[in-house]
């Protein structure tokens, strides 16, 4: 199990890359079309493929927070335990993350779906398809959603074998590592 989880971290930080080179790309995209602007010439729709290249890194990329153990998490009373009460409260925290990130990918899929039946495009000058920005992003929730029930998974077996010290390593707290 420990190897898939390795894998996943490895997957996870090259998929933030990309959704960091987009996001660069995005910057990059605006400002030419900023100074495209000084000499009366413009590109149109930064505005729109900038929030695209936003979700999509955001749902690719909470995955390797996930991984890297970035997210925001109130430790008052598991900062109190031993490793055992650690464990427990890591274990709750991932399955309840999981929970969520699933139920998220869930729903996404809808909003692809409506889009997809209604040849829907944006209200822009672009007027770009919304299947294509939706299914990168509903791609990302999968995957996240995917990742958090490995190491959900993976949490939950070592909770069973006992080895409470190895679930603060994939899904502890980042300032314990």
């Amino acid at each position: 199990m420990e190897s898939l989880v390795s894998w996943l971290q490895r997957t996870n930080e090259r998929l933030a890359i990309a959704a960091g080179c987009l996001l660069l790309l995005s910057v990059a995209v605006t400002l030419f079309d900023i100074i495209a602007r000084r000499f009366q010439m413009s590109l149109g729709g930064t505005d729109e493929l900038s929030g695209y290249a936003m979700a999509i890194a955001t749902s690719w990329g909470i995955g390797y927070a996930l991984t890297n153990m970035a997210h925001v998490r109130i430790d008052l009373l598991r900062a109190r335990c031993q490793s055992r009460g650690r464990a427990l409260f890591d274990t709750m925290a991932i399955v309840c993350l999981a929970g969520v990130a699933i139920v998220i990918a869930y729903r996404v899929w809808p909003v692809l779906a409506k889009s997809i039946k209604h040849n829907s495009t944006a209200n822009t000058t672009l007027e770009t398809p919304l299947w294509i920005p939706q299914s990168l992003w509903l791609a990302g929730w999968f995957w996240f959603a995917l990742s958090s029930a490995i190491i959900a998974i993976a949490v939950l077996i070592l909770l069973l074998k006992g080895r409470f010290n190895d679930i603060n390593d994939i899904a502890g707290m980042r300032s314990e590592t």
